[in-house]
């Protein structure tokens, strides 16, 4: 029996959705109101495992509008304990929701950990969502059993990029990838390099598990290893051997993580002659990467000292880029992009840098290709795509508006069950189960459920509603059409544009920050303390109040609204001024603190958008790229005229010595 590798969702599907909406029981809102609270325990209930509680309290949530999910948390608590008739039964009741399918997912993962094939295939056929990695890694492990144990070539492909893409040693994977070394569709290397991995991102328990499958007589060194690295090389003698090398590998790549320079003499002194070509390249890859994320100017010297770019990862091959940009070298970005896989060449970032490097390179035939990378990922949709669009003369504008919504394309969003579930969901404070019910249901665009159309429907439900992070997010998953009002929307508008010009400060610049850092929530809150709508941290607001004479203040202001805004921007132009008026530095230095890019725009002057990208920090980095690009559309539509993304960036360096700090105590 052959799985279809996604159950495409059809007008049928599509009435399930409405027919599960209209038997179960419809509350009148006064009558859900009354019940919220019970839905509100429930909640907290799940959260602590209290299996006795949820079932108590199940009963009075029947009705509700969120009963599928009262339902699902009093089921999943107990899903060990629980036999296949009450779950077929929740899937009949549910079916066609989020919460059938989740339990579904969680289903088959058991399912995968007893061994029970059988009904595995039986549940998986009608496994919609197709988004959890354990889960498909079992599927092909019953496909494997049911062909007679031979995979083909593209199930051990996927089977290889979920297994390197998972954080721990989960079950489903590891037990495929087992499977697989064993057949001989993947090979030891495969499991190698799954360790290799692990370790570069601390992860030993993946690490371990992957040696085990490479070569399970190994892992007693390993653990030595990794009970220190250091220690372990130096008691190691001459290695021989795949496996022994392969230890010194992973113990070298530990020690590089956290001292790139060390790793490098320790490699160089003694394990360079003892170790294969591609284990060198491999550990002076890690050993680049690390340098280069510390902002190093050795970096390309360690790179230097790779022979072929073919055996690193698209992850340090990134790093030699952004090493090459900041050191000028053209030549070498062309040559590092070019050595990427087939997805990563595909990636906006690495295609603007190698057209950018074709050109500099310069040739007719060159500038030819460059004009045709270009071309492929220009407009208006992100960072990169904009600064394409300048390189073939265009500059950002607003996108004609698709025809308008009619009354039976709202209509059908307004009665989506999924959509309408998911509001109520955010309404009442649960905004992650909301979030993940309106996500599924605007995710089946990709597997042939809602189309564009539908997609500016839901955007506009939740847009007329103001929820705007689903408003935006939704609108943001059409293809072949742009609503630029729904994607950037401003809210808030008078007060933004009057604070603003109060402070002398863009208001596109705002709206492109509120709109990264909040998506314009009143109510989000950071893991680390930030608040409102432009996410500020009650200390920097506390210093900030101080700092613009506004008198009286106290931390519970942080969530009024205007408070909010006034203490953001004026925070914002501050560190606007103290950045010389740069603002990827000021929006760098708003979401990781000002420290940090006083000390990253030390080195070469270069283009910002070079310097943007060699931010060491993934969040930051694409942060920064995103306010700048949010600006930019933002400037467009509030001016109405075209704009540069470009000259938004300007160059950056060093600080003038000679120049005053205005805010050199900016928090």
């Amino acid at each position: 029996m052959q799985f279809r590798s996604i159950l495409a969702p059809t007008r049928t599907f599509l009435s399930i959705l409405v027919l599960a909406a209209t038997t179960l029981s419809q509350p009148t809102s006064a009558q859900s109101n009354q019940n919220d609270d019970i839905l509100l325990q429930m909640k907290q209930a799940s959260q602590r495992g209290d299996k006795a509680r949820l079932s108590a309290l199940l009963p009075q949530a029947r009705g509700h509008i969120l009963e599928p999910w009262a339902a699902y948390w009093e089921l999943k608590a107990r899903l060990q304990e629980a036999n296949p008739q009450e779950v077929q039964d929740f899937l009949t009741r549910y079916a066609g929701t989020y919460q059938e399918d989740r339990l579904r997912n969680d289903w088959l993962l058991l399912l995968g950990q007893r061994r029970d094939w059988d009904a595995f295939a039986t549940m998986h056929d009608a496994y919609r969502m197709r988004d959890d990695g354990q889960v498909r890694c079992y599927a092909v492990l019953v496909d494997m059993l049911r062909a007679g144990g031979l995979p083909t070539a593209a199930q051990a492909d996927e089977v290889r990029r979920t297994w390197y893409a998972q954080r721990e040693n989960d079950d489903g994977c590891a037990t495929a990838a087992d499977r697989l070394v064993s057949a001989r569709m993947m090979s030891p290397n495969d499991a190698w390099k799954r360790a290799r991995l692990s370790v570069e991102a601390n992860r030993p328990g993946a690490a371990r598990g992957a040696v085990l499958i490479a070569s399970p007589d190994a892992v007693p060194q390993f653990d030595e290893m990794n009970a220190g690295a250091a220690k372990y090389l130096i008691k190691s003698g001459p290695v021989a051997g795949k496996a022994r090398r392969e230890i010194v590998v992973l113990a070298l790549i530990r020690i590089a993580v956290a001292d790139p320079d060390q790793a490098a003499s320790m490699l160089q002194d003694r394990w360079s002659t003892m170790l294969s070509p591609e284990e060198r390249n491999w550990i002076w890859g890690v050993i680049g990467k690390q340098a280069a994320s510390k902002l190093s100017p050795g970096a390309m010297g360690y790179f230097d000292n790779v022979t072929k770019n073919g055996d690193l990862s698209d992850d340090m091959l990134g790093w030699k880029t952004r090493a090459a940009l900041r050191m000028g070298n053209w030549k070498e970005v062309q040559a590092a992009t070019a050595a990427m896989s087939p997805e990563g060449q595909q990636d906006p970032t690495w295609v603007y840098w190698r057209a950018r490097s074709l050109q500099a390179i310069g040739g007719d035939d060159r500038r030819a290709e460059a004009r045709r990378l270009y071309e492929t990922i220009a407009g208006t949709r992100g960072f990169y795509e904009m600064l394409a669009l300048e390189e073939i003369g265009q500059r950002a504008s607003m996108p004609t508006r698709p025809a308008p919504l009619t009354a039976e394309e709202k209509r059908a969003a307004a009665n989506n069950p999924s959509l309408v579930r998911g509001l109520y969901a955010i309404s009442m404070g649960l905004r992650a189960e909301g979030t993940r019910e309106w996500n599924y249901a605007t995710n089946l665009h990709d597997k042939g459920g809602m189309d564009d159309r539908a997609l500016l429907a839901a955007a506009d439900y939740a847009c007329q509603r103001e929820v705007w992070d689903r408003c935006i997010n939704t609108s943001e998953r059409t293809k072949g059409v742009i609503d630029a009002e729904q994607r950037f929307p401003m809210p808030f508008h008078d007060t933004v544009l009057r604070k603003s010009a109060d402070i002398g400060l863009d208001p596109a610049y705002v709206y492109g920050l509120i709109r990264q850092e909040s998506r314009f929530i009143m109510d989000a809150r950071s893991g680390v303390g930030a608040s409102g709508l432009m996410q500020v941290m009650p200390a920097t607001a506390k210093w900030t109040a101080n700092k613009i004479g506004m008198a009286g203040f106290t931390p519970s202001q942080i969530n009024d609204r205007e408070t909010n805004i006034v203490i953001g921007t004026s925070y914002l132009k501050l560190a606007l001024d103290d950045f010389d008026g740069s603002m990827p530095l000021a929006a760098a230095a708003y979401n990781a603190g000002p420290g940090r890019p006083r000390s990253w725009r030390n080195g070469p002057v270069m283009e910002a958008a070079i310097w943007a990208e060699n931010v060491p920090f993934a969040e930051t980095r694409d942060y920064v790229k995103k306010v700048l690009a949010n600006t930019t559309n933002y400037a467009a539509i509030i001016t109405g005229k075209p704009q540069s993304l470009k000259a938004r960036l300007g160059r950056i360096g060093p600080r003038d010595a000679a120049m005053p700090e205005p805010n050199k105590d900016l928090p």
